[in-house]
């Protein structure tokens, strides 16, 4: 009851959205739609992917939200738009479609999604290798050299394999993961 959007609002205040912008396509932009779970902090803060040098800044809320997964709930709006769809590879921030193209031309020939692959057997690890970091070099360091290439070979397992069955039992996965964090 504590993660409802009204008491994100009243105990975090506003804005009680996330919008940033992700990529649909190496050249497509969309704004993904998340529940905030951090404090407000100036723009230069915010570039790159969350690691240890951003985890003071995640709300009591956030944190919850993160545990299960709940902030990316109002990404359903997202998928009714056609941005994205359930399953598929997490859609990355333009600064790594622009730094990595041949890659991520081919990662995003499947439809980004809210879970996938990567998301399954491999968001736990990154968590573990990104929280280590104590500056925003040192989170970027890692994410592009041991996650980004971990999470493709993953991504395009998936898409070589892409299918409503195989989306299901990621499914049925993801939600097991998440359900089973509750115990």
């Amino acid at each position: 009851r504590d993660l409802k959007p009204a008491n994100i609002l009243l105990r975090d205040g506003r804005p009680v959205f996330y919008v940033a912008e992700r990529m649909k396509t190496p050249s497509q932009p969309f704004n993904l739609i998340k529940f905030r779970t951090m404090s407000n902090a100036p723009a230069t803060t915010n570039a790159g992917v969350t690691g240890g040098d951003k985890d003071d800044r995640i709300t009591p809320i956030g944190r919850k939200l993160r545990k299960y997964r709940l902030d990316e709930l109002p990404q359903l709006y997202n998928i009714v738009k056609g941005d994205m769809s359930v399953v598929g590879p997490r859609p990355p921030l333009r600064q790594y479609t622009d730094a990595f193209p041949d890659l991520y031309d081919k990662v995003l020939r499947s439809r980004p999604g809210i879970t996938g692959l990567a998301t399954l057997h491999f968001h736990k690890r990154e968590e573990q290798l990104i929280s280590a970091a104590t500056t925003p070099e040192e989170t970027e360091e890692i994410y592009t050299k041991r996650c980004i290439p971990r999470k493709a070979t993953l991504d395009l397992i998936y898409h070589k394999h892409e299918s409503v069955c195989f989306d299901v039992v990621i499914l049925w996965q993801t939600l097991a993961q998440i359900l089973g964090r509750k115990g």
